[in-house]
C-alpha cells in the first residue's frame, strides 16, 4: 500500500512537537515572570489559555498546511511562516478572551512578552532542527529506497536531481541504466549502477525497494509490461511522464525526488487512512504490551521448566518491500526447532514457501513423534507466542492486521508475484489467518488472500478482522 509523503499533514510530525513546546514554554515564561515568578497555572484563565494555545496550534498546522516545503524554505522564507503561525494562535486568543469577556483579568504585558518569545522559539526551533537532520542525515521519518531507471544521457541530472530534492526521506539503492549493459558496476554521483533493465525484476526480487523512479528521455520506450511486472510484485511505480495504465483508481499525481511523477501501486491510501491505521496499531500495541506483561509472569517459569534456555524466542523476517527487522515471540519449541526444520521439509504440509506441519516434534511437549499436547501445544493453540509482537507493532515494524512475515530463506525463494504480498506492513494477524489458516495448505492460496486484503484495505476491514480474530483464538480454531 502507498501513501504520498507530501499529502500527510502529519508528515513533520516532529516540527509540531518543537512548536507545541516552544509556544508552551515562551507562554509560560511570560506569565511566569509577570506574576512575579509564581505558578501561572493555579489561574483558571491562565490555564485555559495554554490549552486553547496548544489546540489552536494542531488545528493551524491541520487547516493551513504550515510545513508544506518546510525543508526547502531560506531563514528570511521561514521567518514569514513564523510570523504567520504565531499571528494566527495571538488571533485566535485574542478572539477567545473577546468571547469569553475576560480580557480584563489577563495580563497585556504577558501577552506581549509571549508573542515575542514565541517568535523566537518558533523560529530558532525550526532553524536549529532543520540544520540538524540536513548535517547528521538523520530523519525521524520512515525512509523509502527508490530505484532509478533512467538513461545514459539523463542519468548524471536525474540522480542530482533527487539527491538534491529528498531531504534523506529517500535512500537510492541503485540506478538502472536502460540503454546500455556497459554501465554496470560503474558509479554516477556516488550512486551505483546495479544491474541492466533486463534483470531489474530479479534485483527487486530479494532487496528492500519501496518503489522505482522512471526518468527516461522520451524517444526511448521500456517493455510494455514492464510497469504492470512491478506493480504486480507490490512495487509503487513514479513515472516522471504520463503514461497510460488500465488501473486509473490506484494512480496518483506526486512529487519524488524533484519531479512531478505519476505514482502506480495496488493499492493507493490516503494520508488520513495510514494514520488512522497507525492510530489502531498504537492503542492496540500498548494494550498488548500490557498483557504480555502479565502472560510473562505466569509462562515465562513453565517455559524455562519445561525447555530450560531463553523465554522469548527472536528471528530475523522480511517486512513491507524486504525490510528485515527481528521479530519476537514466547518460545514454544524446544531450542534447536531451527536445525530440526531441514530435517522434517519432507513432511511440509504446506504447498510452496511456507512450513506447517500438524504433529511438529519440535513443539515443547510434543512428544518424538509430535502428537503429545503439551505447554507448547497450549501456547500456540491459544496464541500466547504472538504476544511479544505487540512491541514490533509499537515499533512500527508490523501492524496489528497485515500479511504473514515470511522468514528470510522463505523470501529468497520467493517468485516475482508472491512479492506484491509484502506490499504493506505485516501483522499479528490477516485475511488469512481468520479464513481456515489450519485447513489452507496451499501457499498460492494464501498471497491471493493477502493480495485481496491489500487492494480491498479499509479501516473498516481491520475492524472486521479483529473481530474474527478475537472470535477464532476463543474457539482454539485459529493454528496448530
Amino acid at each position: 500500500m502507498y501513501g504520498k509523503i507530501s499529502e500527510s499533514w502529519l508528515k513533520h510530525w516532529d516540527f509540531m512537537v518543537i512548536d507545541l513546546l516552544g509556544l508552551q514554554a515562551a507562554y509560560f515564561l511570560s506569565c511566569f515572570a509577570r506574576n512575579h515568578w509564581g505558578n501561572p497555572y493555579v489561574n483558571v484563565l491562565y490555564l485555559n489559555m495554554a490549552v486553547i494555545i496548544a489546540l489552536t496550534d494542531i488545528c493551524i498546522a491541520f487547516f493551513t498546511e504550515g510545513y508544506r516545503g518546510i525543508m526547502r524554505r531560506g531563514y528570511f522564507q521561514e521567518f514569514k511562516a513564523v510570523f504567520r503561525h504565531v499571528a494566527w494562535i495571538l488571533l485566535l486568543q485574542a478572539l477567545y478572551l473577546f468571547l469569553s469577556k475576560r480580557g480584563e483579568e489577563f495580563s497585556r504585558v504577558s501577552f506581549v512578552g509571549y508573542a515575542f518569545l514565541a517568535m523566537i522559539f518558533l523560529y530558532v526551533g525550526r532553524v536549529l532542527w532543520k540544520r540538524f537532520l540536513m548535517r547528521k542525515c538523520k530523519l525521524v521519518y520512515n525512509k523509502r529506497k527508490v530505484l532509478l531507471v533512467t538513461d545514459s544521457i539523463r542519468a548524471e541530472k536525474v540522480v542530482s536531481t533527487v539527491l538534491g530534492h529528498t531531504y534523506n526521506e529517500i535512500e537510492i539503492p541503485g540506478i538502472v541504466i536502460v540503454d546500455g549493459d556497459d554501465f554496470v558496476g560503474k558509479e554516477i554521483c556516488g550512486i551505483k549502477v546495479v544491474c541492466t533493465l533486463e534483470n531489474t525484476l530479479d534485483y527487486i526480487q530479494t532487496r528492500w525497494v519501496d518503489g522505482v523512479l522512471l526518468a527516461v528521455r522520451k524517444d526511448i520506450r521500456l517493455p510494455q509490461d514492464f510497469i504492470s511486472q512491478c506493480v504486480e510484485m507490490g512495487i509503487t511505480v513514479h513515472a516522471e511522464l504520463v503514461m497510460e495504465n488500465e488501473n486509473t483508481a490506484n494512480q496518483r499525481l506526486d512529487q519524488v525526488g524533484g519531479f512531478i511523477v505519476l505514482s502506480t501501486n495496488i493499492r493507493i491510501t490516503s494520508a488520513k487512512q495510514l494514520f488512522m491505521k497507525r492510530a489502531l496499531d498504537i492503542c492496540g500495541g500498548i494494550v498488548g504490551i500490557l498483557l504480555t506483561g502479565i502472560v510473562t509472569i505466569f509462562l515465562a517459569p513453565a517455559i524455562y521448566i519445561a525447555s530450560p534456555g531463553p523465554i522469548f524466542f527472536s528471528q530475523i523476517r522480511v517486512g513491507k518491500n524486504g525490510r528485515k527487522f527481528k521479530i519476537y515471540k514466547f518460545r514454544s519449541m524446544y531450542m534447536d526447532a531451527e536445525e530440526r526444520k531441514k530435517e522434517l521439509m519432507a513432511k511440509n504440509e504446506m504447498q510452496g514457501f511456507m512450513f506447517k506441519m500438524d504433529a511438529d516434534p519440535r513443539i515443547i511437549g510434543s512428544g518424538p513423534d509430535g502428537t503429545r499436547h503439551g505447554l507448547g501445544w497450549f501456547i500456540r493453540k491459544t496464541s500466547l507466542d504472538e504476544f511479544p509482537q505487540f512491541w514490533n507493532v509499537l515499533k512500527g515494524e508490523m501492524s496489528l492486521v497485515g500479511t504473514r512475515p515470511p522468514t528470510v530463506d522463505e523470501w529468497e525463494q520467493y517468485e516475482h508475484h508472491h512479492r506484491s504480498r509484502m506490499a504493506t506492513k505485516p501483522g499479528l494477524t490477516g485475511m488469512w489467518q481468520v479464513s481456515g489458516r489450519s485447513d489452507i495448505t496451499d501457499f498460492e492460496e494464501v498471497v491471493r488472500l493477502d493480495r485481496e486484503y491489500i487492494e480491498k484495505w479499509n479501516f473498516g476491514l481491520d475492524i472486521k478482522i479483529l473481530l474474527k480474530t478475537v472470535l477464532v483464538v476463543l474457539k482454539g480454531s485459529g493454528s496448530k
